[in-house]
């Protein structure tokens, strides 16, 4: 399920509200290569043990919050670092 761009403009990071744009695919790819590995964990300390299929990246392309079956989770514990 592909997220409307319309609901995507509209988004804002819950931490700090800057705006969201849809992940590149070679960011997917590279997140789930750490996934596949067991080296990736959300900011709650949990390990993400599914592939990402879609994720939100905030301006600063500091985090990305998951989509998951087609809606964005945007809850700070299941942020993905990507500094």
């Amino acid at each position: 399920m592909k997220i409307p761009e319309s609901l995507i403009s509209v988004l804002r990071c819950p931490e700090n509200h800057q705006p969201l744009t849809l992940a590149e695919p070679d960011t997917l790819h590279q997140l789930n290569q750490r996934i596949a590995k067991q080296q990736l964990s959300n900011r709650g300390g949990s390990l993400i043990e599914a592939e990402i299929e879609a994720g939100l990246i905030r301006e600063d392309h500091k985090c990305l919050y998951p989509v998951i079956n087609g809606f964005p989770v945007m809850l700070l514990d299941e942020a993905i670092d990507l500094a």
